[in-house]
């Protein structure tokens, strides 16, 4: 009958590798058999965002509100303090590659009712009031990983001002996993070469 610290939940919204069918979804898998995080469903921003890809196709979401598109992405609960240092350290946050902060987003089809939802009315005054109220209920607060701010600006400029709303196998065509680029260089001076190089 010892008191238990709990730790706090935390809710990260996944956009890229981090997705189920991509390269670092492995992590999300063992932190889940673990029982530190939790699948809650797909969603998507509640407003728009960039996304992008920089170097070697890796996915950037730009924390410029406004622009770009509703993203499409997956929601998890992370439980445990080290679930989210690993999550930090895959990200870079030390490193400036990504910024772990607040987002908003919509759970578009939770994971307990998967297929759920379908031949929902829109177009008549109580069928909107009933869709208002059901994005109401589905949205919540959650973390994100932001390219660094102090390139923000500039990588949306590069990729033209055109996002993606979702990262797709498509996509995601010539991703680099980590292994696999030049050992010599930091993923950061990866990224100035993106920025400063002619063609994206």
């Amino acid at each position: 009958m010892g008191s238990e610290v709990k730790e706090e939940v935390a809710m990260v919204f996944t956009y890229g590798t981090l997705k189920k069918g991509f390269h670092n979804h492995r992590v999300l898998e063992e932190l889940v058999a673990t029982g530190e995080a939790a699948f809650l469903g797909r969603c998507r921003t509640s407003i728009r965002y960039p996304l992008v890809c920089g170097p070697y196709r890796v996915p950037f979401l730009l924390d410029l509100p406004g622009c770009g598109r509703r993203v499409s992405g997956e929601l998890y609960s992370v439980s445990s303090g080290r679930a989210l240092s690993l999550l930090d350290e895959l990200e870079g946050t030390s490193r400036g590659h990504y910024q772990r902060r607040p987002i908003e987003v919509e759970v578009v089809e939770p994971a307990e009712e998967e297929g759920e939802g379908e031949g929902e009315g829109e177009g008549e005054g109580e069928g909107e009031e009933e869709e208002r109220k059901r994005r109401r209920k589905t949205r919540r607060r959650a973390e994100a990983y932001y390219a660094d701010s102090r390139y923000a600006m500039e990588m949306w400029n590069k990729c033209g001002k055109e996002g993606y709303e979702s990262y797709t196998e498509e996509v995601a065509r010539g991703y680099v996993k980590r292994g696999d680029r030049p050992p010599h260089l930091s993923f950061l001076d990866h990224i100035r070469f993106f920025l400063s190089s002619s063609s994206s």
